[in-house]
């Protein structure tokens, strides 16, 4: 019987639109030793039917309750596919965006991490200040495109804005924290490296996420 490969290492990158993840993202996979893969919500959602968008990329507020449902079964698919791949020996490194601030909530992280169970997770917390947020956003293609909110005058950071900023990092719960309003994506990886590096922990996020008691987990 052929023996099973060694798990691939996951990394979660969690943050608002325009933190900064798929900056982080691409730096992994052209720095890092091995073969990484990026898998996340902007890939899924090209994959989606235009009639369902914005997909995974749903904002907080809960607008579009008809598609919640398929939200849920989304994401499980998606960490369905990154399981497959760790599972396979390849290394994985997927950017989201986690909420909970549907009509009503969905527990979906919780779900996401027992999909994960029994593999190397690193889940990072990709924080960025709501000014630098709003100027990458103004100055962006995402700006000019029309699928971002952008500023004005009279109101200089949209409501979506502000929602995902108070809603993607609930309950805070990560292995590792970077901002990239402090520092860049090529810095961020670095930390990353180095967290990678230090000896697997018994205790993760996704440990005490999935198993409904992120209160008591400490990093």
């Amino acid at each position: 019987m052929t023996p099973l490969p060694t798990p691939g290492r996951i990394i979660v990158l969690n943050g608002a639109p325009r933190s900064g993840k798929s900056s982080i993202a691409r730096v992994v996979q052209a720095s890092f030793d091995g073969v990484w893969m990026t898998l996340g919500v902007d890939g899924y959602m090209a994959a989606t039917p235009a009639a369902l968008q914005p997909g995974l990329g749903l904002r907080p507020g809960g607008e579009r309750p008809d598609l919640e449902p398929l939200v849920a079964v989304w994401y499980a698919a998606l960490y369905g596919s990154i399981a497959a791949h760790s599972r396979l020996g390849l290394n994985v490194v997927a950017d989201v965006g986690h909420h909970d601030a549907y009509s009503p909530p969905l527990g979906i992280l919780p779900d996401c991490a027992r999909r994960l169970a029994g593999l190397p997770v690193l889940f990072v917390g990709v924080r960025c200040s709501i000014e630098a947020i709003m100027e990458r956003r103004n100055r962006g293609e995402a700006g000019r495109d029309g699928r971002y909110a952008v500023g004005s005058k009279g109101d200089p950071v949209p409501a979506p804005v502000r929602a995902w900023q108070e809603a993607v990092h609930r309950p805070g719960v990560y292995d590792l924290e970077v901002d990239t309003s402090c520092v860049s994506a090529a810095d961020c990886a670095a930390v990353i490296r180095a967290k990678l590096a230090e000896p697997l922990t018994s205790s993760t996020a996704f440990e005490w996420l999935a198993a409904g008691l992120p209160e008591h987990f400490a990093p």
